[in-house]
């Protein structure tokens, strides 16, 4: 008899222990969801502002394509916006006064270059890369107005205003 009473108490004893352990959990997952919840409303990524890049110089290696471009873009192949803005681009560039970066790799980048590489001068992989890395571009699609000298007069990354941009080249 002993031994039963030391059994039902060793199984009490376990219960009330799991009990603990699930409250505790509970407690946990609350505090997770509410964590969450608080992550969800925030915004994904903070806004860049492309304004710096303004009064900058295009590297001598942004115009071995084009000498003396006028309106650029940069595009990243991973970048989803930057096949929705491309067409865009395509359709307010001028040939002889536009020039195009795009930077990744695979079918993508193929991608983009035929979209965008009837109307201007593209520069692709690595080279497309260094240039954005010299620049300062940390967002994608980039929209740059470029004065006689190669200095930026103009950024930004609305391909709504590409044909202002244009425009004024």
């Amino acid at each position: 008899m002993t031994f039963l009473i030391a059994a039902v108490v060793l199984v009490g004893a376990l219960c009330l222990f799991d009990l603990v352990l699930t409250f505790a959990v509970l407690r946990r997952l609350r505090e997770h969801t509410a964590e969450l919840a608080r992550l969800a409303s925030e915004p994904r990524t903070l806004p860049y502002d492309p304004s710096p890049l303004v009064g900058r110089t295009l590297p001598g290696s942004a115009t071995r394509a084009l000498p003396q471009p006028r309106l650029v873009a940069f595009f990243d192949a991973d970048c989803g916006s930057c096949h929705e803005h491309a067409p865009k681009f395509a359709a307010a560039a001028r040939p002889g006064t536009s020039l195009a970066f795009v930077t990744g790799a695979g079918r993508q980048v193929q991608n983009l270059v035929d979209v965008v590489g009837g109307v201007s001068a593209v520069v692709v992989a690595e080279e497309a890369a260094s240039v954005a890395a010299d620049l300062g571009i940390r967002a994608f699609p980039m929209f740059l107005q470029v004065d006689g000298e190669g200095r930026i007069v103009r950024a930004d990354m609305d391909a709504d205003r590409l044909a202002e941009m244009a425009a004024t080249v």
